[in-house]
């Protein structure tokens, strides 16, 4: 049992049981999963288990009756919650909170039914009209009618027709007519006689012994067959009843105990023929159509029989002591064939549960060889047809089961929507197991068989028509081994078809990587001439950005790359989001949360995107490749994209910012110690950013890149591959710091406060281009008028050193007006302590949570140990704080 079941369970149990602890569902779930023993389900420990509750009980006839009732029912899991019982008895403080628990439960109830359920009695003292008592009695007779009368066949067919036309509007029901159900006569089953038979003339019982025998003997072979006798007639019987008989009471006693002796066969009979009749009908599936054709056959050799009894006594030949001979060895099968008809019948088996019910048996009678060879022998003619939706399904993946029984289910599911949806709905939930058709001796090969045929299935939705070359008919045998070599065999051949498909066919390998170059930056000179030509593009608002613009940027780009080299390119398009990255994880995120509504439910900030925070990757993935790379797949290589873009972009801003600060090192600037702290606080958000890219990429998403590779080279099916892809992407998000919402927004924070510096500096460095302008000038009016006399080159000179001299005074001017000093201080200590603190989280969720990737972070920061003292400071100080 899964975890989430477990969970599921316990806290269900806890509301039916209205226990209110302090510590929840938790502890108990906890106990569970280290206490819980494979179960013990043998015969040995079962008997044991009703023999123990029976003890316990105030009423063990009914416990049993109930037990039995179950059994015949085909009730799964009905041995393991008898043990669970057994156990329970044992233990006294359980027993007594729990009757104190039914008491409380049943007071409760009973005081709702008394608020919501009242009938206008009158008192006892007035006398009731005769129209009140007429109504009395029609409200207690449609009470009991409705609780008692079992459904009628009719009924329940038309509730199974119309369950069966809801799912397959397309395909319904084959019907017969109505005249098959209502001439009686077409049954072999005994016909009730609308008017009662008048007395016989001489009364049987007057008639000499040997006369006696020889009248039962005749009524005896007609009763045997679904005929009533003389002497002998047969009752009414009331929905799933055995049939009872009356016998003519005058009848000598001891042949009168010999004819009750034989007439449980005639109620076999009966009881046989009812449910051959029935179960024929279309609604009740093939299989019970398989398993109602071989009691046919046997009831045929049992007519056979019948008649060659009525043989010898047309010649005299047999008296009531040799019929009773002749008719032992049939009793015994005509009673197994009568309870397995009842047990289906109760348990309303179809299809998986008939199967299972028919396996049961055949196992149960191991040490009766004849009644076993008889179950076994019903078994495997009901199997054949379950057994050939089963090779339609391992063979060649497809479903043709029009009475809904196969333990595989098909919904309709469009396999165009899968890049749309974000989640694996089309993989999981096109074709789903349904647990109780699940016969018992498949239940270990579930699912196998449900991912054998879905992996053909794929090949088949392709265009190309696929068969087992190993398809062999599968019989259904007591050695489990002989089918379930079939179904592995099966199974790795659609494995093999699928994957080598994808691999070899649709080059799946390479449309991974071909996405890598784009979503993971794999392609650095692409993305050179990519952010150069864009970079003015995406400056902009999100809604004034033409994206067929930027789709001729992108296409521009490719060309001029070695990205033009990669076959699938034209697969990448543009894609603007709705969300900067930051809010898309943490949407993302807060799924399952408490925090889940608020963020939803927030309104929309008013500062509206740029290009560059909207902007994405997309890639168009056709079938089949997209049950691999579907919607959920590319959102996530999205986020990562996004991610690295707006590093990368950040990193842009700050070189940028180097190279204007080139600029301002020609001047001898009285402020030059407040500029050389700027330059030192820009070389560190520097390192910062591309420490953590080398990160990233080179520690991250390579080293996983090459254990995917690997591991689908070894891949043996294609829930491998998509376990493999989904691990790479979940380990290069949670390793990247994505899936950590407090590491998250340290990070998001470290970035504004690096783009804020960047934009405060270009404002400062703006002054200083005035100087290259003058540059410029100089050099354009050199070049006019030529080579210049040494007195005017003097000039020139003197006349560039004046202006570098105001340029150098201006500068100084600014930066003591607009508080430079301060402002750098503060982008300083704002930096440091936001380096500081990722740094301490990254360590303590390297520690705690064992990821100990994310420890390379700190190595490559705190290279030369400058953080090292403060982080130590720090952890102390937690430490203190958690031990006060």
């Amino acid at each position: 049992m899964s975890e989430f079941r477990i969970h599921h369970d316990v806290n269900e149990l806890l509301g039916l049981l209205n226990v209110r602890g302090e510590d929840g569902a938790e502890v108990y779930i906890d106990l569970l999963q280290k206490n819980r023993t494979p179960y013990v389900t043998s015969t040995v420990s079962i008997h044991s288990a009703k023999v123990k509750i029976a003890e316990h009980s105030k009423t063990p006839e009914d416990f049993l009756r109930k037990y039995d009732e179950l059994k015949s029912k085909n009730a799964r899991n009905l041995d393991p919650l008898v043990y669970l019982l057994s156990k329970l008895t044992e233990d006294k403080e359980t027993l007594k909170f729990l009757q104190q628990n039914a008491k409380e439960r049943s007071e409760i109830s009973a005081n709702a039914t008394s608020s919501t359920t009242s009938y206008n009695i009158p008192a006892t003292s007035s006398k009731m009209s005769m129209h009140e008592l007429e109504e009395l009695r029609k409200k207690l007779g449609n009470v009991t009618a409705s609780t008692a009368v079992p459904q009628s066949s009719e009924v329940i067919r038309k509730m199974l027709r119309d369950r069966h036309n809801k799912k397959n509007p397309t395909q319904p029901n084959p019907v017969f007519p109505n005249w098959v159900y209502d001439r009686p006569a077409l049954i072999g089953d005994f016909i009730p006689s609308p008017t009662p038979v008048g007395d016989p003339v001489v009364a049987i019982g007057t008639m000499p012994l040997a006369s006696q025998e020889q009248a039962l003997v005749e009524d005896l072979l007609y009763v045997l067959i679904g005929v009533d006798g003389r002497d002998i007639t047969a009752q009414p019987v009331l929905g799933r009843q055995s049939r009872s008989f009356i016998v003519d009471h005058s009848l000598d006693i001891s042949i009168k105990e010999l004819v009750n002796r034989i007439l449980p066969v005639a109620s076999c009979y009966s009881t046989i023929t009812r449910f051959t009749e029935e179960k024929s009908s279309f609604e009740y599936g093939q299989v019970n159509h398989a398993l109602t054709a071989a009691m046919r056959t046997l009831v045929k050799e049992y007519l056979i029989l019948i008649t060659q009894l009525e043989h010898l006594h047309r010649q005299g030949m047999i008296s009531l002591q040799k019929l009773w001979f002749y008719i032992q060895p049939t009793m015994r099968t005509m009673e197994i064939l009568a309870s397995i008809a009842t047990s289906v019948d109760k348990g309303e088996c179809m299809g998986g549960s008939t199967l299972s019910l028919l396996h049961d048996r055949t196992f149960n009678y191991t040490g009766d060889s004849q009644a076993q060879e008889l179950c076994l022998y019903l078994t495997k003619a009901a199997s054949v047809p379950y057994f050939e939706i089963l090779e339609k399904w391992i063979y060649r993946g497809i479903i043709k089961d029009p009475y809904s029984e196969f333990m595989v289910e098909e919904h309709e599911l469009q396999k165009e929507k899968i890049q749309e949806d974000y989640n694996d709905k089309y993989w999981d939930q096109r074709y789903t197991i349904v647990q109780h058709r699940i016969p018992a001796f498949l239940q270990k090969m579930a699912d196998k068989i449900l991912n054998t045929g879905k992996y053909l299935n794929v090949v088949r939705e392709c265009g190309r028509d696929v068969t087992c070359p190993d398809a062999k008919e599968v019989l259904y045998t007591l050695k489990e081994r002989a089918y379930v070599e079939q179904i592995e065999k099966a199974y790795y051949y659609a494995s093999k078809v699928l994957l080598d498909f994808l691999m070899e066919e649709k080059e799946l390998v390479s449309r991974l990587r071909s996405i890598k170059h784009y979503f993971l930056m794999d392609k650095g000179d692409f993305f050179v001439h990519f952010m150069d030509l864009t970079e003015e593009e995406l400056k902009k608002p999100v809604d004034d950005i033409i994206p067929p613009r930027l789709e001729a940027l992108l296409e521009l780009a490719l060309r001029m790359s070695t990205a033009n080299t990669d076959p699938f390119k034209d697969d990448l398009k543009i894609d603007l989001m709705p969300h900067d990255v930051i809010t898309q994880l943490l949407r993302v995120l807060a799924i399952d949360t408490k925090q889940e509504k608020a963020i939803i439910n927030a309104e929309p900030t008013e500062v509206s995107l740029s290009g560059l925070e909207a902007f994405s990757f997309d890639y168009i993935v056709k079938w089949p490749l997209s049950l691999i790379i579907n919607r959920k797949a590319l959102t996530r290589y999205q986020m990562l994209f996004r991610h690295m873009f707006y590093c990368k972009h950040v990193e842009r801003l700050l070189c940028n910012v180097w190279i204007s600060n080139k600029a301002a090192k020609q001047y001898s600037l009285h402020s030059a110690k407040w500029f050389a702290a700027a330059f030192a606080l820009r070389q560190r958000m520097l390192n910062f950013v591309q420490n953590i890219q080398y990160y990233m990429m080179f520690e991250v998403m390579e080293p996983t890149w090459h254990i995917m590779e690997n591991n689908l080279k070894s891949a043996s099916n294609i829930d491998d591959v998509l376990c493999h892809h989904t691990s790479f992407l979940d380990n290069c998000l949670k390793d990247c710091m994505l899936t950590n919402p407090e590491l998250l927004r340290i990070f998001s924070k470290l970035m504004s406060v690096c783009v804020m510096f960047t934009n405060c500096m270009e404002r400062v460095t703006q002054s200083i281009r005035i100087d290259s302008e003058i540059k410029r000038l100089t050099l354009e009016h050199g070049t006019m008028e030529g080579s210049l006399a040494p007195s005017k080159r003097t000039e020139e000179a003197e006349k560039k050193r004046l202006a570098s001299k105001f340029l150098a005074e201006h500068v100084d001017a600014l930066q003591s007006d607009s508080g430079f000093e301060g402002t750098i201080s503060k982008f300083d200590s704002n930096f440091s302590t936001l380096l500081l603190d990722l740094l301490d989280k990254v360590s303590i969720y390297s520690t705690n949570d064992c990821e100990h990737s994310m420890i390379n972070i700190i190595y490559r920061l705190d290279f030369n140990g400058f953080y090292t003292e403060r982080l130590e400071r720090m952890a102390i100080e937690r430490s203190q704080k958690s031990a006060a």
